[in-house]
């Protein structure tokens, strides 16, 4: 059963070796997470101990863990039949029962009359709730709460589905876009070497032939070597980009174009934020709240000769962008929008690729703000949409 899950992880691009294979299957023969009290080890067991047996370095957890999802799927639910059934699937029987009235008729609120009212239900309610328009619990139409509906709620917990909510109150672990992610189709990158500018600045570290015929012939004969510097893609790239939330529905095309952007691009930096920018960002997702860099500093540490590009589908609540204290994640000071701003007058050459599908994009009230405060300058990650990305970046 484990030769399998080998090759599974190698499938999966991780670099597995047979020597950490070797070394998981020596800890279950000692039984590091065996049979204890005539218990057999559990599938959380298993799973801490074959990722810290296999992989070495933190950026290929979320790979492992899409790896062992999908060859583990199922295994624990048919080897135990004793589980109570999941309470998450009763919940959502909640959401079934809801008439196309009742959905209709959820309790709408504007931002301040919504936090004033959320305050006051952490002060009275004692108890949980399921159901109902006023309690913070699971289904109904509360503005609270998570599994049910309403247009402009706070979603406490439980996972996105309607894409409506105002704030949410939650704790959530991001992962970073894998750069090494292989490229289906050369497409991306030819439509980014459009940016291209090349020069020769550095060391001389390579022959020039021509020059080196042409100083012998002149020379009588005797060989006389010409060197001179490699020659580079001299664009300066800024890329920030979205991460977490509706962005996980367009992982792997953003992680082709982040691994196309990392090859074309020497002189490249990045950086992560959720939804909309604001007075900070970061580099790693796991350690997004401990190794912040503010925005100010981003602003001032690079020149305006760097192309800023953001990668993002702009599809959030319109009071992430324009009211302080709008963030899903934090109280921002400022709003979102004056940080967009103040980008922008820094970096004057800047464009916006959105991965949701430009369809979708009049649907979306968030989209047309972003569009506003970006003079329009927002493409789809299509091949056309780098393509007139890149066209408009170089002029």
């Amino acid at each position: 059963m484990l030769i399998p899950f080998f090759y599974a992880l190698r499938d999966a691009k991780l670099p597995v070796s047979v020597k950490e294979f070797l070394t998981l299957l020596e800890a279950l023969k000692a039984n590091v997470v065996g049979p204890t009290n005539a218990q057999a080890c559990s599938m959380d067991d298993f799973y801490y101990l074959s990722r810290t047996a296999l992989v070495k370095d933190e950026k290929h957890f979320d790979k492992f863990d899409r790896a062992f999802a999908a060859y583990f799927k199922g295994v624990e639910m048919v080897a135990d039949f004793t589980k109570p059934i999941p309470q998450d699937w009763l919940r959502q029987e909640l959401e079934r029962i809801l008439s196309d009235e009742q959905k209709a008729n959820a309790p709408k609120m504007d931002w301040d009359e919504l936090m004033e009212t959320l305050k006051k239900r952490l002060e009275e309610q004692k108890e949980r709730h399921e159901g109902g328009s006023k309690w913070i619990g699971t289904g109904g139409t509360s503005p609270f709460g998570h599994g049910g509906h309403n247009p402009q709620g706070i979603r406490i917990g439980g996972a996105s589905k309607n894409k409506s909510a105002v704030k949410v109150w939650d704790q959530r672990a991001y992962r970073d876009y894998d750069d090494t992610q292989e490229l289906g189709t050369r497409n991306i990158k030819v439509a980014l070497r459009r940016l291209r500018k090349f020069a020769r600045i550095g060391a001389e570290d390579e022959l020039d032939l021509d020059g080196t015929i042409k100083g012998t012939a002149a020379n009588a004969g005797w060989l006389d070597i010409k060197m001179r510097p490699e020659r580079h893609n001299h664009v300066k790239v800024l890329l920030l980009m979205d991460v977490g939330g509706t962005m996980d529905e367009h992982i792997h095309r953003v992680e082709e174009l982040f691994s196309a952007v990392k090859a074309e691009f020497k002189h490249l930096e990045f950086y992560y934020f959720h939804n909309c920018v604001y007075d900070y960002m970061w580099k790693n997702n796991r350690r997004r709240f401990a190794e912040k860099f503010p925005t100010w500093d981003i602003i001032r540490k690079y020149n305006k000769d760097y192309k800023l590009i953001f990668v993002g589908d702009a599809t959030m609540s319109p009071y992430e962008i324009l009211q302080p204290g709008g963030s899903v994640e934090y109280n921002n000071e400022e709003a979102g929008a004056e940080w967009l701003q103040r980008l922008t007058h820094a970096f004057p050459q800047f464009a916006w690729i959105n991965p949701e599908p430009p369809g979708m994009w009049q649907y979306r009230q968030s989209i047309s703000i972003i569009q506003q405060l970006m003079g329009q300058r927002m493409h789809p990650l299509t091949l056309k949409g780098l393509e007139d990305t890149m066209r408009l970046l170089s002029k």
